[in-house]
């Protein structure tokens, strides 16, 4: 893991930062997108750049949230354990998206936030967030509906991927990974013990199905944790399920 301290706030229109952070490739999808160069211009904190490798730990289940953070590049997966102890994988988080939003609240976060993929954050001290709300604008509404989207990636990860016919989870699964792919359209492709923590099924199962989407040419395997999907043949799987 490695950070470094991004100053936000302008020393003069020459700043490095001020430059870096209104060039930003996630700014218009961040949270800080609501923010004009005024807005930009009143921040007096800093805020650090962290990456880190896959299977790390951005922050853990219970602990003290001091900070929010952006995902600017790769996949985070949100993990918990049940009463009996299983472990659940519950939503994903991708480039733009807000996590770790309990902190705005003074709570401990509710999940355990891990890399899938190398990943890219902004960590945003929520200091920083009550300064910039106490005048109102638009960031308190653009938070809202950040609070509404991850309420509603969670009802929805419930409702598709957690019933139904272990297959049909399994591609649906897929369609939602093709959400986070990369640039060159990768996917991060988990791993079987991975799939059955997010769908509830044993890890025979998921490699059984996996091996079977394979031989369909519908994901074919791309690098060490990587995937290609064939979107056409994804969907017509699909719509197989469906009319069953």
């Amino acid at each position: 893991m490695s950070a470094h301290p991004i100053p936000l706030y302008r020393q003069d229109e020459r700043h490095p930062q001020a430059r870096a952070c209104a060039a930003c490739e996630v700014r218009s999808a961040a949270l800080f997108g609501v923010l004009d160069e005024g807005g930009l211009d009143r921040i007096h904190t800093h805020i650090a750049g962290l990456t880190l490798e896959p299977d790390i730990p951005v922050y853990g289940r219970g602990s003290a949230g001091p900070a929010v953070y952006t995902v600017r590049a790769g996949v985070v997966r949100f993990e918990r354990t049940t009463a009996r102890g299983d472990r659940r994988i519950v939503r994903l988080a991708g480039r733009g998206d807000l996590i770790g939003q309990e902190a705005l609240l003074r709570r401990p976060y509710a999940d355990e936030a891990i890399t899938c993929t190398p990943v890219q954050l902004c960590r945003i001290p929520i200091t920083l967030i009550d300064e910039l709300g106490q005048d109102g604008g638009a960031l308190p509404r653009e938070l809202m509906q950040r609070w509404q989207s991850a309420l509603d990636a969670a009802e929805s990860w419930v409702a598709e991927l957690s019933s139904g016919l272990a297959r049909r989870r399994v591609l649906r699964l897929l369609l939602r990974l093709a959400d986070h792919a990369d640039e060159a359209g990768t996917i991060w492709l988990p791993r079987r013990e991975e799939i059955g923590a997010m769908l509830g099924m044993t890890v025979e199962t998921a490699s059984r199905l996996v091996s079977q989407l394979r031989r369909e040419a519908v994901v074919q395997p791309f690098g060490p944790r990587g995937a290609r999907l064939d979107m056409t043949a994804l969907h017509e799987a699909l719509r197989a399920e469906d009319a069953a």
